[in-house]
């Protein structure tokens, strides 16, 4: 059976699992690092900083990146102001 191996990243730390988990195929190892990773969810996005990004990615045997989850977190305040800015008119429109 393939090995595969968890990585975790948390804005520029990482760290990868060097003890291996075997599973029968991809679709075996997508399915327990979905369900890994739900079990994570909610603790690593109480402690997500502002523009940050938290990613778990499963390994191949050969520790090339097979699938990546990814929780991005970003300040949006430059955007909501250009949204809230007033449009101009054009010439001759009305509104």
């Amino acid at each position: 059976m393939p090995i595969f191996f968890f990585s975790v990243r948390n804005g520029e730390h990482g760290d990868i699992c060097n003890a291996g988990a075997e599973f029968p195929d991809r679709n075996a190892a997508w399915k327990e690092m979905t369900g890994v990773c739900s079990d994570m969810v909610a603790e690593v996005s109480r402690k997500l900083g502002e523009n940050t990004e938290w990613q778990m990615e499963l390994l191949d045997e050969s520790r090339k990146p097979v699938f990546r989850i990814r929780l991005v977190a970003e300040s949006l305040d430059q955007a909501g102001a250009l949204a809230a800015a007033p449009i101009k008119q054009v010439a001759g429109s009305k509104r």
